[in-house]
């Protein structure tokens, strides 16, 4: 082989370093490792020395004769003196063996086999990639801007120090992190007028699986969940999911109505600090009612207090838990929303007996939380950064709040929408009646993304409303994004109108 087919064929194994990922010691590690296990670097052949190896890869030589190093301490390679690096031949390669068998083969029917996993319910689902639209009006993603990264890091560090890996390694089913559960009794929960104690929390993969292991405890044929209309979609999906039945209640700029299917519900799903999707506050005479009727009625509330803490205008109503004098309340929340989405760490606090039925479903499920997760998020909170990123949030969602609210005034000036006070979104009610599948892929043609109103409603939508994030949207870019938005929908409100006064002429 030609030395230049030579190179050329240790190019294609080889990969692009990609400067700002994966350190490149660990890229070109791997790139051998899956290089040698899946048969294209064979037993026995000669690499190339370090020198030329970190030619061929485009990193320091120091980095080349580490990754040598590694991998023939590993078992991968072989060091043969005075003579170069060689792939080890001891090292094992998955091979499958033929089946040998007679007959066609016949496969399992697994649509008979399966339980429905609810293939009529509605979700919000988003285009991939949407990160890289230039107007991404979308609620619950947080900025990577705003994140505190190197605090994370150092907390994460500290994590895997050897005392506490000693702490979060163990298996943890019958306990979560006495550390941070600490820290959300001191620090956390009190903002929301909560007092708590240990036996009354239970750590969750986020609030979504805390909702998911109340449907499992409380779901019998029969049950009845109420669920608020608009609301979060998921929690009425997880209960229609368990069998129960679920009953749409009205919301107003109050929260939840006192409406005749309230009192026909034995559990009663809520939003009360930042309605899902509307973003109205409940009032503290819609909570006082709400209590005192699940008192009369005998039901259990479920709070969900899944934007927690982002008031901005005013002070924050204590949650309803806080006011709770029956025991009625179970409170979800979660920390994931203002560190981020991808940490899944959510918590619910109940009565200990509640509690303790939870944690036995949640071992049937994924035993715990993972530890080193739960001990960095104590540190990250125990050191003042979760303090101080929560009020840098704060200002910021003000202000891109204050902007959403000037774009939509100026260029949708017959919409119809709440100024928000707190959280990351505004629900808006479009003018006229714009074809909204065809609007929607429009915005998304121009890279303008936001989240439909239809799958919040437990029936059809009959008015055109759109939920507008600003979470992760720059704000600069909401004003230019507002316009483009304004533009579409006069474009395809102007046609249904066109299109309605055609067909009432031909009639």
């Amino acid at each position: 082989m030609h030395r230049s087919e030579h190179d050329l064929m240790w190019r294609q194994l080889l990969p692009v370093p990609e400067r700002g990922s994966a350190p490149l010691q660990v890229q070109l590690r791997t790139a051998l490792v899956n290089a040698i296990l899946d048969g294209r670097l064979p037993a026995g052949l000669r690499l190339p020395s370090g020198r030329e190896l970190a030619v061929l890869a485009d990193v320091s030589r120091n980095t080349a004769v580490l990754v040598y190093e590694r991998l023939v301490a590993d078992g991968y390679l072989e060091a043969r003196a005075r003579d170069g690096f060689y792939v080890c031949d001891a090292i094992g390669r998955a091979e499958v063996a033929p089946v040998v068998g007679s007959g066609t083969p016949h496969q399992p029917d697994w649509h008979a086999r399966t339980a429905p996993t609810g293939d009529a319910l509605r979700w919000l689902d988003r285009p991939a990639g949407w990160q890289k639209f230039r107007y991404p009006f979308v609620y619950g993603q947080f900025d990577p801007k705003l994140f505190p990264l190197s605090d994370w890091r150092e907390c994460s560090r500290q994590a895997l120090d050897v005392a506490s890996v000693e702490s979060w390694a163990q298996d943890g089913a019958h306990g979560d992190s006495a550390r941070l559960i600490e820290q959300l009794i001191r620090r956390v929960l009190p903002r929301r007028g909560i007092a708590a104690t240990p036996d009354q929390i239970l750590l969750t993969m986020g609030t979504q699986h805390g909702l998911y292991l109340l449907s499992e405890l409380f779901a019998k044929p029969g049950t009845v969940f109420g669920v608020e209309n608009p609301g979060y979609m998921d929690a009425r999906n997880i209960f229609a999911r368990s069998g129960a039945r679920v009953a749409p209640l009205p919301v107003d700029e109050f929260g939840v109505e006192r409406s005749p299917e309230l009192a026909h519900c034995d559990y009663i799903y809520c939003t009360p600090s930042h309605q899902c999707p509307t973003g109205v506050t409940m009032s503290t005479d819609r909570r006082l009612a709400l209590l005192d009727h699940a008192a009369r009625h005998d039901q259990v509330i479920f709070e969900d207090d899944y934007d927690p803490e982002t008031q901005y205008v005013g002070q924050p109503l204590p949650a309803l838990k806080a006011i709770d004098r029956c025991d009625r309340v179970i409170y979800l929340s979660s920390l994931s929303k203002l560190l981020s989405p991808g940490l899944r760490l959510g918590y619910v606090v109940g009565p200990a007996p509640v509690i303790d039925r939870l944690r036995v479903i949640r071992r049937l499920m994924i035993r715990h939380a993972p530890g080193n997760n739960q001990v960095a998020a104590a540190l990250f909170i125990e050191q003042g950064h979760y303090d101080r990123l929560l009020n840098q949030t704060r200002q910021t969602l003000s202000k891109r709040a204050a902007a959403l609210i000037d774009a939509v005034r100026r260029y949708l000036p017959d919409a119809v929408f709440c100024d928000p006070h707190g959280g990351s979104s505004a629900w808006v009610k479009l003018p006229g009646h714009p074809d909204m599948s065809a609007l929607r892929a429009a915005c998304i043609a121009q890279g303008v993304l936001f989240d439909p109103g239809e799958p919040f409603f437990y029936d059809t939508m009959r008015e055109p409303y759109i939920r507008l994030g600003y979470s992760s949207i720059p704000v600069e870019r909401i004003e230019p994004g507002v316009r483009e938005l304004a533009k579409l929908v006069e474009r395809y409100t102007r046609r249904n109108g066109s299109r309605r006064t055609a067909l009432a002429s031909a009639s």
